[in-house]
């Protein structure tokens, strides 16, 4: 099966990048290690759709390496890098990505991905998991089941399980401590700030800056952006939420009353339509509109785009809606995910944990997929844990263990 990429010549770039996460992976590093001795997904197929960079690429290898078929896929069009599509192509994976392409192009990479005939996918976002429900039902009696990286997918599988329509156990990777504690609040806050900033080149620093939605992944970006020095305001539907931000120091309101005040304003939701018509006609000249959550959704553009006189890029990843009252609205990345549209997504060493979480995922499917039902898992508590200490070795750091009167005590034997 041929790959679709745009210029295998793009790979020895592509190859020092993989090089480069490799050294700050140790976790994948040790299951690579360990795993391609034993080669437990020999004959197996792998279907991959995860935002197509480097990260991602090396877990892709430590499947080829474990003894699995892979096959990959960007799971948002401005996420995806040439470079590093090339080198996994020159790899022996089959590859079907290319940076910008269109939504028709999207959705022939996810057949493409498909038609190797999958036990196991891993999905980011949802996209493939629909496609296999709504259009590739035929690949259902070989698939054994798979995972989900994001809020949006999980919430998407939860709305299937819910109808009764889920044709096959999925495991929510996202929800696994060693994913959302870090990845979510970590990962997002810091590469977040960084789309934004080198694009912008533009001072963080006493600007108020509203982020929307308090979820883990609106906890890093307001954590950062108050490190930063903003005067951080949060929106929030969930009241709960709403006062963790309250007793996290932070400003409470409507998005309402926040639009009027805000400088920069951070979707992090995973919802629709969070900035719309009554919002942006109510914005300060010179607000900067950028989006985290999974689809570009969350800032409605049709609505942006009506209100404005003229849209156009005035510097790469920013476009400037002129409103008729000569207001400037400028919009990061065309509402995609800033952080890897503009920016190279969440550090190394994150996503050496979410990544190890998607390893462990599928290999307990392997091992148990059998005896599971057709609904969304969460992952087991002990493959946490055992995450957890490879990390923390590979960092060189010791903790304290229970004595086995301490165990008695807590009940644990």
């Amino acid at each position: 099966m041929d790959s679709m990429i745009k210029d295998i010549k793009l790979a020895p770039s592509g190859h020092d990048k993989i090089k480069w996460v490799e050294n700050f992976m140790p976790v994948l590093k040790h299951i690579d290690e360990e795993f391609s001795k034993t080669k437990p997904f020999a004959g197996k197929r792998i279907v991959m759709t995860i935002h197509l960079e480097a990260k991602t690429a090396y877990l892709a290898l430590v499947f080829k390496h474990a003894g699995a078929e892979v096959a990959i896929t960007g799971s948002n069009p401005l996420s995806t890098q040439d470079d590093v599509a090339a080198a996994l192509a020159e790899e022996g994976i089959h590859v079907f990505a290319t940076h910008a392409c269109s939504d028709e192009e999207y959705d022939m990479y996810l057949n493409k991905a498909l038609d190797i005939k999958p036990h196991f996918i891993m999905d980011d976002g949802g996209d493939l998991v629909a496609m296999l429900h709504e259009k590739r039902r035929e690949l259902l009696g070989e698939l054994m089941g798979g995972s989900e990286e994001t809020t949006t997918g999980v919430h998407r599988l939860h709305l299937l399980e819910h109808k009764g329509e889920l044709d096959f156990p999925m495991i929510a990777a996202n929800d696994a401590y060693c994913k959302y504690l870090f990845d979510n609040r970590y990962g997002t806050g810091q590469s977040t700030w960084d789309g934004i900033m080198r694009t912008t080149n533009l001072v963080i620093a006493g600007k108020n800056v509203v982020i929307a939605g308090y979820g883990w992944c609106g906890k890093g970006g307001a954590m950062r952006a108050k490190g930063l020095g903003a005067n951080v305001i949060i929106t929030e539907v969930d009241p709960i939420k709403a006062i963790e931000a309250v007793f996290d120091g932070f400003r409470v309101m409507p998005m309402d009353e926040a639009a009027k005040i805000g400088d920069i304003f951070l979707t992090l939701t995973g919802d629709k339509d969070i900035l719309r018509k009554r919002h942006f006609e109510d914005m300060k000249d010179g607000a900067i509109l950028a989006n985290s959550g999974h689809f570009d959704v969350e800032i409605n553009i049709p609505e942006l785009e009506a209100l404005s006189v003229s849209r156009k890029t005035v510097r790469n990843n920013i476009e400037e809606f002129l409103q008729k009252d000569g207001r400037k609205i400028y919009l990061l990345a065309e509402g995609r995910l800033v952080n890897l549209a503009a920016g190279d997504g969440h550090p190394a060493e994150i996503m050496d944990l979410s990544f190890a979480v998607q390893f462990f995922s599928a290999l307990h499917l392997l091992n148990h997929y059998k005896e599971m039902d057709k609904k969304v898992y969460l992952m087991p508590d002990e493959i946490n844990t055992k995450i957890a200490e490879i990390k923390l070795a590979s960092m060189g750091i010791s903790i304290d263990t229970l004595t086995a009167e301490q165990r008695a005590y807590l009940g644990l034997d």
